[in-house]
């Protein structure tokens, strides 16, 4: 290989880890920033629930009997719901750990540690 090709073989590495350095910078950010009050998969379910809501209604906004299956499915919703924010508000999940930041405020309108090193009553860490 001449002098040429080998000095734009290392431009273009040099143009490759500083574009790999800014994704990682980026994936740090989204995972850090934006997820850390809600992870991505909980909030992506609150959308779905929300869109299997809103067309429950449709069918109800124009007298249409709601189907079984979609009436099904907003069950399953609401038990898998209810999963998620226990596992959310258990010992290190998400919610616990905001939670936890959220209890020193003293001037909260809310009771933030009514779940903190308490146990848990019938299963549940929001019942």
């Amino acid at each position: 290989m001449d002098k040429e090709a080998i000095e734009v073989l290392k431009a273009i590495r040099q143009e490759v880890s500083a574009s790999k350095a800014l994704l990682q910078k980026l994936v740090f950010a989204l995972v850090e920033n934006a997820e850390s009050e809600i992870p991505e998969f909980m909030r992506r379910f609150a959308n779905y629930m929300h869109d299997c809501h809103d067309i429950k209604y449709m069918y109800e906004e124009h007298g249409q009997p709601v189907p079984k299956h979609l009436l099904q499915e907003l069950e399953r919703c609401d038990d898998r719901y209810r999963q998620l924010l226990d596992k959310l508000h258990t010992d290190g999940g998400a919610f616990e750990k905001v939670r936890r930041e959220m209890a020193q405020d003293p001037l909260n309108r809310w009771d933030h540690t009514r779940l903190l090193d308490k146990p848990k009553e019938n299963g549940s860490a929001t019942g």
